[in-house]
């Protein structure tokens, strides 16, 4: 199975404009901009064919096609990074049997978070999209909890059946605990990672389809695929020892690059 691995990027983010091109220091004390980091994540993982960096905006293509991405230019009417990745793929031709969305603001995420998504959704045909989520130890959820407490969001939960099928995603930290946690707990809550694995059908379906209620709600795009009835399965990956964050918050800045300082990422 051929795959395609995308990453939608646009300047004008309602919570933090010009997310892409926010520079971030690294273990060494250089400077890359998100896009370069979450593209050289991209390139880190095996099994790929080709990535491209999806996006309406010059400034960003011109920064991308600086450090040698490949760009596509799709519509400002894109409204979030799903639909991006579907005209994306339609610029390039229909030739791929897998999409991966690996979004712009996720510079930390390993190369076998990628790598295991895809291998999911090539075990499981019954399954139009795949996406990952981990556990948190109670250092994790005991930030997303101060992060909601603080009015932002630290990150997004999910829930899902028996047979790993999403029943939901939350911005909200999902499920109930009855309890608190110290740091190094193991925890029922599980953070969603910010990598989508589509079937090319389903991208079709998506973007034939108004936003849903909830999608709208939340502010999560991968809702309108519960919505619509498209059976999303939650692939558990391990951190194995790697921290990881979004950054969703000019308050995340400093917490990634202590992340890649930690990590010896330059």
């Amino acid at each position: 199975m051929s795959v395609l691995v995308v990453i939608p990027a646009r300047f004008a983010s309602t919570r933090y404009p010009g997310k892409p091109l926010v520079a971030l220091k690294g273990a060494d004390g250089s400077q890359k901009t998100l896009i370069e980091r979450s593209w050289l994540a991209a390139k880190a993982a095996g099994g790929v064919d080709r990535v491209v960096v999806a996006t309406d905006d010059t400034r960003i293509r011109d920064v991308a096609q600086g450090f040698g991405a490949e760009v596509v230019m799709t519509s400002s009417d894109c409204r979030n990074g799903t639909e991006r990745c579907a005209e994306a793929l339609a610029a390039l031709g229909d030739n791929y049997d897998i999409v991966v969305n690996l979004q712009g603001d996720a510079p930390l995420t390993p190369a076998w978070f990628v790598e295991e998504l895809v291998a999911g959704l090539r075990a499981a045909p019954q399954f139009d999209v795949a996406t990952p989520v981990l556990r948190t130890h109670g250092a994790a959820l005991n930030g997303f909890l101060e992060d909601r407490r603080a009015g932002r969001v630290g990150g997004t939960t999910a829930v899902f059946a028996a047979d790993k099928r999403a029943l939901y995603f939350s911005k909200e930290v999902i499920p109930y605990r009855g309890k608190t946690y110290g740091d190094d707990d193991e925890t029922p809550v599980f953070h969603h990672v910010g990598v989508y694995a589509y079937r090319p059908a389903a991208l079709a379906r998506y973007v034939a389809a108004q936003p849903s209620i909830l999608e709208e709600l939340e502010g999560l795009e991968q809702l309108r695929f519960l919505d619509i009835g498209a059976p999303v399965l939650c692939v558990e990956v391990e951190a194995r020892g790697r921290a990881f964050w979004e950054l969703n918050n000019p308050e995340d800045v400093p917490r990634i690059e202590t992340m890649l300082f930690q990590m010896g990422v330059n």
